[in-house]
């Protein structure tokens, strides 16, 4: 049977598909672009590396980090101990891994905090606007007026020292960053004309928040999610260096800072091997965010 003339050319179904360029998915597309950032892959590997030694640590340390031996007390490196002893004979590396879960569990637990509790205040203060935005940014201004580590050391003076407060201190601390993002982007949605649709057919707020506004914040605040872990890990250090962190004999980073530095002259190891995992995990997620931010680039994914 001839094709009439003038019309269009049927072709087979199979024929259709494989003409048509499939075009990849957006978490594709996401990874992709991240795979490319070799600096952001190194973070990556910097911080898996921390993070199953934070795990298996335990099973595979060959010391006890809290028992004392002063007659092994300031060794050098040696086979024995490979990154020499502390001024009570304790095991260094021991104590680095094991305190890197519990540096770890502060910064993400505190981060954490600060991701709910911030990206809530600030789409419900962004999406329903008025009073409650009035509300919302006033407190959000007063927090940010504050400067931030005093702030967390007076959280923490009111509800003493100690690991869980230590994470609440940093996590409040971090709410302002979130609830910004999270309130800049929402008004940002909230205009689109895909979520005026919704409203005018008669979509409820918990609905339209969940559908709509949640999924198009979520990319900025993984950024700053990536990038605050960085801030995170030197607050809570630097609390810890003032003895407002984790008790001796729990091994914690920015306490051995605090234990070594009267020694820092006579056995500087001390103090340069937990500077340096604090150096570096901070400096995993920085890279990491910079990696993260790109990938998420709206310009590099089309």
């Amino acid at each position: 049977m001839e094709q009439a003339k003038g019309s269009p050319l049927l072709l087979p179904a199979a024929i259709q598909e494989e003409s048509i360029p499939r075009q990849p998915s957006y978490v594709a597309m996401v990874a992709r672009n991240f795979l490319r950032h070799r600096t952001a892959l190194l973070g990556l590997i910097i911080l898996i590396t921390f993070a199953i030694l934070s795990v298996i640590g335990p099973y595979i340390v060959p010391y006890d980090p809290a028992i004392i031996d002063l007659s092994a007390r300031l060794q050098p490196p040696s086979a024995a101990h490979w990154f020499g002893t502390d001024e009570l004979g304790r095991d260094i590396l021991t104590r680095i891994i094991i305190g890197s879960r519990i540096t770890l569990m502060i910064t993400v637990f505190a981060v954490l905090i600060a991701l709910v509790v911030g990206s809530l205040l600030g789409a419900i203060a962004g999406y329903y606007g008025g009073l409650v935005d009035a509300v919302i940014s006033r407190f959000i201004d007063l927090l940010m007026t504050l400067p931030g580590f005093l702030l967390a050391v007076a959280i923490i003076a009111a509800l003493g020292v100690g690991t869980l407060n230590v994470i609440i201190a940093v996590g409040v601390y971090s709410i302002p960053t979130f609830a910004r993002i999270a309130r800049g982007s929402t008004l940002s949605v909230k205009s689109e004309l895909y979520v005026l649709a919704s409203v005018g057919l008669g979509a409820g707020d918990i609905w339209i928040l969940r559908r709509h506004i949640a999924p198009n914040i979520v990319p900025p605040l993984i950024v700053q999610t990536s990038l605050r872990l960085a801030t995170a890990i030197l607050t809570a250090s630097g609390l810890s260096f003032l003895g407002l962190g984790p008790q001796p004999p729990t091994p914690e980073w920015g306490a051995m800072l605090a234990s070594g530095r009267n020694f820092i002259t006579s056995a500087p190891l001390l103090v340069l091997f937990p500077g340096l995992a604090i150096f570096f995990v901070a400096l995993s997620f920085n890279l990491l965010g910079d990696g993260l931010r790109d990938a998420l680039d709206p310009r590099l994914i089309r």
